[in-house]
């Protein structure tokens, strides 16, 4: 007996989340879990996890925490360990931040809890956000899930993915707060000089808009390419620098992150005190993972090695190098740092391609997981980014089998020429 009741309708989402997407970890990959169930063996270029690819956090980093694991029973300061935070504003001040100490540190669970919370503590309804466009998908569903809108400013390979700020100036509204940098790049390894920073800061300083720079790929650097930390150039502008040990050390699942306040304090210490409020909410990053921040930004950097030649990433950014200068179908800027390529399909070569097709076919054809640049919030997208993370020598297959399906792509479009025609 029932006694009237009616079974519910299912449990719809938050509308907030309708233009909210993360195909680094989305459909595609789903995909290819299921082909991975079937038995194949599947080449994944998708993600930055340095731990599944075979590298490991330094042995001084694991010491750090085991050490300490006593000390890391209870509930810490919610903006972190204080003697982390002096670490890591130490940092800071070195690199040229002005009035940073450790009350305008806060230490989160990864860069990406920190992402959400500034903005949240930041926005109203309906605020903008100017973005870069390819962007970090995160940057963009913070931005909205917190109700401000994404304004999107183009770095195209054309301009070797780097900003122009007359463009970025003309997408300001009365509306906007922020301008958000990533730097090194991530997805096209582009690194920022100084004279293109001292730019996009007078932007900001003409419009009172808050700097955010997402700095964790900061040391991962090739060539003769140089880090400019953002906060030195911005100077009393107030800005918010982001860094980790998820990449530089190799260390994603440690999932401790920072972001440092730097700027004049008078302009931000309600702000200072509302990012403390929510850190407050959550209670605290977690405090094991923690002991390690010090002995990382103190100690010798290890990312070097790997960053010359003949250490691992430098030879696999070469072997991507070396694969697009082979291609038939491909244009890449040369990635100066982080960890990923953004290479692109010429027009003149497959006239109508579909970035999300071309990556479900590689997967289905050729068993190689790669992520469209639409996922990255680029609009009419040719561009696929790839890791640089696997070894030099699956690379170089990675790109035999790129070339298949492209070949086959090209010789697909008469046919379809046809049948359109038809």
């Amino acid at each position: 007996m029932t006694h009237g009741f009616t079974a519910p309708s299912s449990i719809a989402p938050s509308a907030h989340l309708a233009d909210v997407r993360y195909e680094i970890r989305g459909a595609l990959t789903r995909r290819a879990r299921d082909l991975e169930a079937a038995g194949l063996d599947i080449i994944k270029l998708n993600i930055g996890n340095p731990g599944r690819y075979g590298f490991e956090a330094p042995a001084h980093l694991r010491e750090a925490i085991a050490n300490h694991l006593h000390d890391s029973e209870a509930y810490g300061h919610e903006q972190g360990l204080e003697i982390a935070r002096d670490t890591i504003a130490a940092q800071q001040r070195a690199r040229g931040a002005r009035h940073v100490d450790a009350e305008r540190i806060f230490i989160g669970n990864g860069v990406s809890e920190l992402i959400d919370l500034s903005l949240r503590a930041l926005l109203q309804s309906d605020d903008e956000v100017l973005l870069p466009s390819p962007d970090y998908p995160l940057w963009s569903a913070a931005t909205i899930l917190n109700g401000g809108r994404p304004r999107y400013y183009r770095c195209l390979a054309a301009n070797g993915h780097l900003p122009d700020p007359d463009e970025i100036e003309a997408l300001i509204t009365p509306r906007t707060r922020a301008l958000v940098l990533i730097n090194p790049n991530n997805p096209t390894g582009a690194v920022y000089p100084r004279a293109l920073l001292e730019r996009l800061v007078a932007v900001a300083a003409r419009h009172r808009l808050l700097l955010l720079s997402d700095e964790i790929y900061d040391e991962i650097l090739y060539d003769d390419a140089v880090f400019q930390p953002l906060a030195e150039v911005a100077g009393e502008l107030p800005c918010i620098s982001f860094g980790g040990l998820s990449k530089v050390h190799r260390a994603c699942g440690y999932r401790v992150g920072w972001m440092s306040l730097s700027g004049d304090p008078a302009r931000t210490s309600a702000y200072r005190d509302a990012l403390q409020l929510l850190a407050a909410l959550r209670l605290c990053a977690n405090v094991t993972a923690q002991w390690a921040v010090i002995p990382a930004l103190q100690d010798a950097p290890t990312i070097g090695a790997l960053t010359v030649p003949g250490g691992r990433l430098y030879e696999a950014r070469q072997a991507v190098i070396d694969g697009v200068v082979a291609s038939d179908y491909l244009d890449l800027v040369t990635p100066g740092g982080a960890l990923y390529a953004f290479p692109q399909v010429r027009a003149s070569r497959i006239a109508s391609f579909d970035d999300n097709a071309f990556a479900l076919r590689l997967l289905e054809e050729e068993s190689v997981l790669v992520v469209p640049g639409s996922s990255f919030n680029v609009a009419a997208s040719r561009h696929i980014r790839l890791t640089l993370l696997p070894q030099p020598a699956q690379l170089r297959e990675v790109f035999v089998r790129i070339e298949r399906v492209l070949g086959r792509m090209a010789d697909e479009q008469p046919l379809r020429a046809v049948a359109a025609v038809a």
